[in-house]
């Protein structure tokens, strides 16, 4: 267990507490507060200045505990100052009686503003942020592979007879259609020749005279055979 060193601020905070006491009460029995009401004073004035510093040390806005600081500790030096000499006790001025008789329901206030604020720490640091989760990597890429099938063979198909050319005999040309007014002219050129030169013509004349292609001569040949 860790023991009070006394030193020298030590003592003088008893001083000044006890002196400051002293005054509160003198001055709260001289504005007609007699008996128990006059030593409640002072413990309320220092009652409000104890929560007021308090109040600084844990909250980053501290605004409302610096101004009921200062009302405490006005109170407490104008207690003082008044009860130097310069305030007559035996006539205290109506205005400083209703000041001191007001004291308690202002102190009850600032006392219960301060204790039921939200509190915020100095300089406290905000809550972390939640991590990030964490982030799969990406899947590589799996390079397209073509799978090329074995094509199935072909079946063997049965072996083809052999068929000797000289059994093979090509079909006989269709005879060449003849036309009738071509036949009949031709039949006309025919007997001009054989009566002019006493002998049938013959293919190559004929294609000659008709000017057609030597298979359509040949067939009119053989019809007018």
């Amino acid at each position: 267990m860790s023991r009070i060193r006394i030193d020298a601020v030590l003592v003088q905070a008893v001083i000044a507490g006890a002196l400051s006491f002293a005054h509160l009460h003198d001055l709260a029995e001289a504005a007609g507060q007699d008996g128990w009401k006059a030593w409640a004073y002072p413990i309320s004035v220092d009652l409000l200045l104890v929560a007021a510093w308090r109040r600084m040390r844990t909250t980053a806005d501290n605004r409302a505990a610096w101004a009921w600081f200062i009302i405490a500790l006005a109170a407490s030096l104008g207690a003082n100052v008044a009860t130097a000499g310069l305030l007559d006790l035996g006539d205290v001025p109506a205005w400083l009686r209703i000041l001191v008789a007001g004291w308690p329901a202002l102190a009850f206030l600032g006392g219960t503003l301060l204790v039921h604020a939200p509190t915020t720490a100095p300089n406290e640091p905000g809550p972390a942020p939640a991590a990030a989760p964490p982030v799969a990597p990406a899947p590589e890429p799996v390079p397209d592979v073509t799978v090329e099938r074995a094509s199935d063979p072909a079946p063997e198909l049965p072996p083809t007879p052999v068929v000797e050319a000289a059994q093979v005999r090509a079909p006989a040309p269709a005879p060449a259609a003849v036309p009738p007014a071509l036949l009949d002219h031709a039949r006309k050129l025919a007997e001009t020749h054989q009566a002019a030169t006493g002998a049938r013509i013959d293919a190559a004349t004929l294609r000659a005279r008709l000017g057609v292609p030597a298979p359509l001569a040949d067939a009119i040949t053989a019809q007018l055979a």
